[in-house]
């Protein structure tokens, strides 16, 4: 049996119903999807924009080494696509998305998506600039890559 796996970097717009159709296998039954979007307040602050920059070519890379992670350690899951949106994007809008395939909602899609966002936003290369009212500023990530990483 084919297991699609799309891994992408992509100023485009995430078309989440053909992500679905393409990771989806005549042997799936369900199907997880996460976005995350463009948040418009977060705590008191206003965010008017975001503005995703990446290091494609390593980009990709680790957005393969994601996938393969999530194979190894979800082995019923079927399908896997990873998308990361770059550009400027407005509040609403998705800029990453997990979409995950599996047989039956119990073989692991659900955990299986959770770990590829957790994973991506530790070790692929993606900057997020964010834009208030009064100004922009880039976003620090929290995470420290490991040497294995």
């Amino acid at each position: 049996m084919t297991q699609p796996t799309i891994v992408r970097i992509t100023s485009d717009p995430i078309d989440l119903n053909a992500l679905q159709r393409a990771v989806t296998t005549p042997h799936d039954g369900a199907v997880v999807i996460f976005t995350g979007t463009v948040r418009g307040v977060t705590g008191a602050e206003r965010t008017e924009k975001l503005e995703y920059e990446a290091y494609a070519e390593m980009a990709i890379a680790k957005l393969r080494q994601v996938a393969d992670e999530m194979r190894a350690k979800f082995a019923l899951i079927h399908g896997i696509a990873l998308i990361q949106r770059v550009g400027e994007m407005a509040v609403g809008e998705p800029t990453v998305a997990v979409v995950v395939s599996a047989g039956h909602r119990g073989d692991g899609a659900f955990e299986a998506a959770r770990y590829g966002i957790d994973r991506l936003k530790q070790i692929v290369p993606v900057w997020k600039k964010e834009t208030r009212p009064d100004g922009s500023s880039w976003v620090e990530g929290d995470y420290m890559p490991n040497r294995g990483d």
